[in-house]
């Protein structure tokens, strides 16, 4: 059975940077040219222990079917679950493809035997204010409040920044990362240039410009396939059925918060829940 969290889909954002940008910035659309990232495009940080060998074996899996993978968790609440952030390529990803992605890893999981104990497998999307692990990620959320860190801290002697991203500088793991930051003291340097080459973790901050961007780019998502199949006046000139109205077909559902397995390695039968992803 399937758990699924609350509607909508993992929104990604860029903006340009402008020779004097304002104080409030207001991130315009969403490029399309970065919605074509590479399936194959690496990620900046990596797990530890058991998490690392899953991830491990994730990734050819979801390749596979045409998904990336974002994050691996085990979380400890309300028993041990296994929770595998997942996504296409250009950062969404529906409830039926993270059940066709529970229903692939499985058989692998147990397979491998990497978890003693009971656990649940939870699939789940990255979410609005979603981990940031690639290049693509972070230039997508140029203009949106972050919070990083960095597993060196840089000459000032930090290494936990939050602020706006302002651009990336070079390639791949080399790159770094320019942030405006609304956290500095007085005494502080405001913009930074941190190096991604040491990164331990960053996410996107639930602002309210990343909620507003969110819903817009939400509405363009059920839009899109109204336009791309327009209802065809397919009624009978006689007989039955003559008088009805056009018919309207359902959007597919998308999952932000996930969708979960029950129990592995038991005979129960899963029951259906319904909520955010545990340890986000």
């Amino acid at each position: 059975m399937l758990r699924v969290g609350p509607s909508g889909d993992p929104l990604f954002f860029v903006w340009r940077m402008q020779n004097t940008p304002d104080q409030n910035p207001t991130p315009p659309a969403i490029d399309a040219t970065l919605d074509e990232a590479r399936l194959d495009e690496p990620r900046l940080v990596a797990e530890n222990g058991v998490a690392a060998r899953i991830a491990h074996l994730a990734e050819p899996v979801l390749a596979q079917l045409g998904f990336r993978l974002v994050r691996v968790r085990m979380l400890q609440q309300n028993g041990q679950t296994l929770q595998i952030m997942a996504e296409r390529p250009d950062g969404a990803i529906g409830v039926d493809e993270c059940e066709a992605i529970s229903q692939a890893l499985s058989p692998e999981l147990d397979v491998a035997d990497l978890i003693s104990g009971e656990y649940r497998l939870e699939i789940s999307s990255p979410g609005i204010d979603r981990p940031l692990v690639r290049i693509s990620d972070f230039l997508r959320a140029i203009g949106h409040e972050a919070r990083v860190e960095l597993t060196h801290p840089i000459e000032s002697g930090r290494k936990r920044f939050r602020g706006l991203i302002r651009a990336i500088e070079g390639e791949g793991r080399e790159a770094f990362l320019m942030l405006e930051r609304n956290d500095a003291r007085s005494d502080e340097e405001k913009d930074v240039r941190l190096p991604l080459v040491d990164l331990d973790e960053a996410k996107l901050m639930l602002t309210d410009a990343l909620i507003r961007e969110s819903l817009r780019a939400g509405k363009l998502q059920i839009a899109e396939p109204e336009a791309e199949n327009p209802d065809d006046d397919d009624r009978p000139r006689r007989g039955p059925g003559r008088f009805r109205g056009p018919t309207k077909q359902k959007s597919r559902p998308l999952a932000p918060a996930g969708v979960q397995t029950q129990f592995k390695k038991t005979g129960a039968t899963p029951k259906s829940r319904i909520g955010r992803p545990e340890g986000d």
